[in-house]
């Protein structure tokens, strides 16, 4: 019988927090440069809650390459926010402790294990696309075979962000 060969697959998800943000970020990051591999980091922005009245979010986007399926990363950073003191009974338009998405998991487009890849919010929120054209300018859209530098430039700039510093292991993003 053949050994099956496990694939790495790249990862990438969006991190947002608008409670304790600084800690809360922090806490999120060395939980995936624990458990994961070749973490990488975007700049950090600041953006207005969208959807209620609320604390600005600080937001970011980190790669990471892993041999687990999506379902399991899912848990995984499930298991991440529930570690900053989220319920998942929080209402969809409130504050967060921590609020971790899969962006996207490798190349793959639709229904994953209940999870839609790559994330709609890519291309309609500019607190996810702009970290992400940084991060991976040229990396190209699963479904929509666009390099995100360019869905970045054509994106309607309605959404005020703002760079901000942030520090993590002695590194400024």
């Amino acid at each position: 019988m053949k050994e099956e060969l496990a694939r790495v697959i790249k990862v990438v998800v969006g991190i947002g927090s608008n409670i304790d943000p600084d800690k809360n970020i922090a806490l999120a990051l060395d939980a995936l440069d624990m458990h994961f591999q070749d973490l990488r980091l975007s700049p950090v922005y600041e953006s207005e809650a969208i959807g209620f009245a609320g604390d600005a979010f600080i937001n970011l986007v980190a790669a990471f390459h892993t041999e687990e399926p999506v379902g399991a990363v899912q848990r995984t950073l499930k298991q991440i926010e529930a570690s900053s003191g989220r319920t998942g009974l929080e209402s969809k338009h409130s504050g967060r402790t921590l609020d971790i998405d899969i962006l996207t998991y490798g190349d793959v487009v639709g229904e994953v294990e209940g999870i839609s890849l790559p994330r709609g919010e890519i291309t309609e929120n500019a607190y996810v696309l702009l970290p992400l054209a940084e991060l991976e300018p040229n990396e190209r859209h699963p479904a929509l075979n666009v390099s995100y530098a360019e869905l970045w430039e054509k994106y309607d700039r309605t959404q005020q962000l703002h760079r901000v510093a942030f520090s993590w292991r002695d590194r400024t993003f």
